[in-house]
């Protein structure tokens, strides 16, 4: 990737994070399928729903700047996929399997939050503030998802320890 000046990089970071956005929707459908839990397909559907709506903000900022898309690759997601399935196989419990999703479904989102950091502090400098705006209402959606993953993930401990607690409780009673 060959960049000679800052307009350029910017182009070129907005390409790559669309391009992500479109590979990430599709990662959150099938985390959610994967999950097996209504309450985690719930959220992770309705996150690609988000991003579908990302993705008309992200081509409105292309517009609004007066450039196209440039050619990314998408081996960061590739990697990150195949690695998710690999070690998703390895986990036999239902509840590990759900906390993992969660998991990957978290660290997915915070790695597309960190982009969106950026590409609003660059709009800024290049003086594009409506450019910003529409990105700072991606990087918000992003950080709403993962304050209600965070929940989901404090949800299913919770109720695995009330759970494990009274099985104890039960346990002990009868000896």
């Amino acid at each position: 990737m060959r960049v000679k000046n800052p307009k350029e990089l910017f182009v070129t970071m907005l390409s790559q994070v669309r391009h992500g956005t479109e590979l990430t929707e599709a990662v959150y459908r099938e985390l959610g399928e994967l999950s097996k839990n209504p309450e985690i397909r719930e959220a992770l559907d309705a996150r690609a729903s988000v991003s579908q709506q990302t993705l008309a903000k992200l081509d409105k900022a292309f517009k609004m700047i007066g450039e196209k898309r440039v050619k990314v690759t998408g081996r960061l997601h590739d990697v990150f996929v195949e690695d998710f399935r690999k070690e998703l196989s390895e986990i036999e419990s239902p509840v590990a399997r759900r906390l993992f999703i969660l998991a990957k479904a978290n660290h997915l989102s915070h790695m597309r939050a960190g982009e969106y950091v950026t590409l609003v502090a660059a709009a800024d400098v290049s003086g594009n503030h409506g450019v910003g705006v529409l990105l700072e209402s991606c990087l918000g959606d992003h950080l709403a998802f993962m304050e209600r993953t965070k929940r989901l993930i404090h949800h299913f401990v919770t109720a695995k320890t009330a759970a494990k607690a009274k099985a104890d409780r039960s346990h002990s009673r009868t000896m």
